[in-house]
This record gives structure tokens, C-alpha cells and sequence, in this order.
């Protein structure tokens, strides 16, 4: 800890909603001599968190991230090995007043990092396995996956007819507010199913 004392300190402040404060953060921050405090009032899951990137985006080699608790970073394993890998490819350190446990200035804070690193990994192939288990799910049961798409039956029908009579594709495209590939691609689908 005596290594993080001669570092300069940057903190990070995070509440959720706006009923909550960040006063108890603030006081924790100043009083383990956080020169700077990046404050926000955003979730966790929020992937815009203005002050968490200008605090990354603002941060020297040799100062150390500093927050009160490591669920005021990230929600996720993921998010928080992505956000301290981000701190130490700068030449910066993390620590959080409540996980010590987390000093990467320390052999013990990389060595923990690592592990970090490895369960974000695992957590990461757990959500891609829900999400392709549910999926497939969903498509057994019947689903369509994807967007609806924005085009109507009818409108199919007219651009697949105007086609016919040699309109070109941007023409049709332009009407519709579609791609030519769009266009395209109707006009072939009914022609491939007419045997």
C-alpha cells in the first residue's frame, strides 16, 4: 500500500439512479487523497458513461484509478478486466479501497488480475452459449429472429411487379426508401418460388 501513497490518485465516483448520492464516495476518495474525482450518475450496465471515459481517455502513466468498491466500475467480470486492461496498457494502476486484493501495482493485484482475466473469458462463453441456446429455442418454437421487416406484403407484391416491367432498381429502391440489394433480392425470391 506504501506504493500507492507516493502515486497520483485519480478517483472514480459512480451511483445508479438519481435518488442515490455520491457523497460517501466522495468523502472515501478525498480522504485516501484523490486529487481528481470523475463523477457519475449512471448504471453500471450503461455502455456511455462520459465521465468513466474521459477519466480513460485523460489518465498518465503512473497515476492510479482509485474507486470505493469494484461494483461502482462494472457490472460484469468482462467489463471490469476490459476497463483495468484499459488502465494498465496506459502504464497506470488500478486499486479499490474495498478489494485490496485489486492493487496492480502489487504481484498479488496482477496475479489477481489474471484470474480476472480468465473468468471474464468463461463468463463471456457462458452469455454466447445462453444466447445460442435461446436462439435455437426460440426458432424450435416457432420465432422469427432479426428485425421485421419494413416492407408489407403489398409493397412486395408492387415492387416485385414494377420489377417486371423493367423499372430499374434505384427507381424502385428510392420509392420504397430501401436498398437496392433490397430490391433486388425480392425480385429474385418471387421469381425463384414461381415452378
Amino acid at each position: 500500500m506504501e506504493i500507492l501513497k507516493s502515486r497520483r490518485k485519480v478517483g472514480y465516483a459512480r451511483v445508479s439512479t438519481v435518488g442515490q448520492t455520491l457523497e460517501l464516495q466522495l468523502q472515501a476518495l478525498k480522504i485516501y487523497g484523490c486529487r481528481r474525482v470523475y463523477r457519475e450518475k449512471a448504471s453500471g450496465a450503461d455502455v456511455d458513461r462520459a465521465e468513466l471515459r474521459k477519466l480513460l481517455n485523460n489518465l498518465k502513466e503512473g497515476q492510479t484509478v482509485v474507486v470505493t468498491r469494484l461494483d461502482r466500475l462494472a457490472r460484469s467480470t468482462f467489463d471490469l478486466f476490459s476497463i483495468i486492461k484499459t488502465i494498465t496498457d496506459r502504464k497506470a494502476y488500478f486499486y479499490s479501497l474495498s478489494e485490496p486484493w485489486t492493487n496492480t501495482s502489487t504481484s498479488t493485484g496482477r496475479l489477481m488480475l489474471a484470474v480476472l482475466g480468465g473468468l471474464a473469458d468463461v463468463e463471456r462463453d457462458l452469455i454466447r452459449t445462453r444466447t445460442s441456446e435461446g436462439r435455437a429455442r426460440a426458432i424450435a418454437q416457432g420465432k422469427k429472429m432479426g428485425r421485421s421487416s419494413r416492407i408489407t406484403d403489398t409493397q412486395k407484391r408492387e415492387i416485385i411487379d414494377r420489377r417486371k416491367r423493367g423499372e430499374s432498381l434505384k427507381s424502385i429502391a428510392a420509392t420504397f426508401d430501401v436498398s437496392d440489394s433490397t430490391v433486388s433480392r425480392l425480385a429474385r425470391g418471387k421469381s425463384s418460388h414461381r415452378h
